[in-house]
């Protein structure tokens, strides 16, 4: 299988390793990318378990959605077991999650021992650690990197801070910005509290706003409340049509749309948001 790049859905889930029975659950529950993650959520004696179990999670029929593994950091000895383990895996995933990323050298691994002449993942890069964010431009022109994700709990963990909005807006900020100029999407953390909905949306409307392609989650019930935020509303449609047609007549001067001045950069994302949602339709 050769895995194609794409841009990523909203929506993310990331399911451990160990546990079978939430595979399927998982991969139908209307996110984008299902990742099943043997890092994190596996304690260290059951790392070859869940690297055995998790080949399962590629084998099953007709997945709906883009499948991913989160693999061990390259500097133990359990990522490079991983590596091999992939490396003989007869279903792949889509697309590799390298969590600990501090250094282009830790893509070009991974590629180097994936990549085979019809297999070709997606590579992905966790930035969770000050070190990271230090090297950031480096890493973001590393050619064989499709993406970034925010780790927001071993980043605060490595700084003692806080897990709130406000402690991470600086990385949250830092990452959009590296990977924006880099022209590669990038994905929020999960939040963490699992039963609060309205949270759920605020990280993710806040997430949105900031300029993140999607979130993570490591709960089902998340999924539909972070694709409902990232989904363009009619309204949001409609008011960018709106520009798009003032911008044509206009002569792409700067004119006025419901009483709002009106120029380039709003052309440019007015343009931007209606591609996509044609695209999509």
């Amino acid at each position: 299988m050769t895995s194609t790049s794409r841009r990523p859905g909203q929506a993310w889930i990331i399911t451990p390793g160990l546990h079978r029975d939430r595979f399927v659950g998982a991969q139908k529950s209307g996110a984008a990318v299902a990742v099943v993650d043997i890092e994190d959520s596996v304690a260290l004696a059951d790392k070859q378990t869940a690297r055995t179990t998790s080949e399962a999670f590629f084998a099953l029929p007709a997945p709906p959605c883009t499948l991913g593994i989160r693999m061990n950091n390259l500097t133990t000895i359990d990522g490079i077991k991983d590596l091999a383990a992939l490396a003989a895996y007869t279903a792949r995933p889509d697309l590799i999650v390298v969590p600990k990323v501090e250094s282009p050298r830790d893509i070009e691994l991974v590629a180097a021992a994936l990549d085979t002449d019809g297999y070709t993942p997606d590579i992905w890069a966790l930035i969770e650690s000050p070190r990271a964010f230090d090297t950031l431009p480096t890493i973001m022109r590393t050619a064989r990197l499709g993406g970034v994700i925010f780790g927001s709990a071993d980043y605060a963990a490595s700084i003692r801070c806080g897990l709130g909005w406000d402690a991470l807006r600086y990385a949250r900020s830092a990452l959009i910005n590296a990977a924006t100029a880099a022209n590669i999407p990038a994905i929020d953390a999960p939040t963490w509290e699992l039963d609060d909905p309205g949270i759920v949306r605020r990280d993710a409307e806040r997430a949105k706003e900031l300029g993140f392609s999607g979130k993570s989650c490591v709960h089902p019930r998340h999924v539909q409340v972070i694709n409902d935020v990232f989904t363009p509303t009619a309204e949001e449609i409609a008011q960018a049509r709106a520009i798009v047609a003032a911008a044509d007549a206009s002569g792409g001067t700067v004119t006025t749309v419901d009483g709002q001045m009106r120029g380039t950069p709003f052309f440019n994302a007015a343009r931007a948001l209606v591609a996509e949602a044609d695209r999509t339709s």
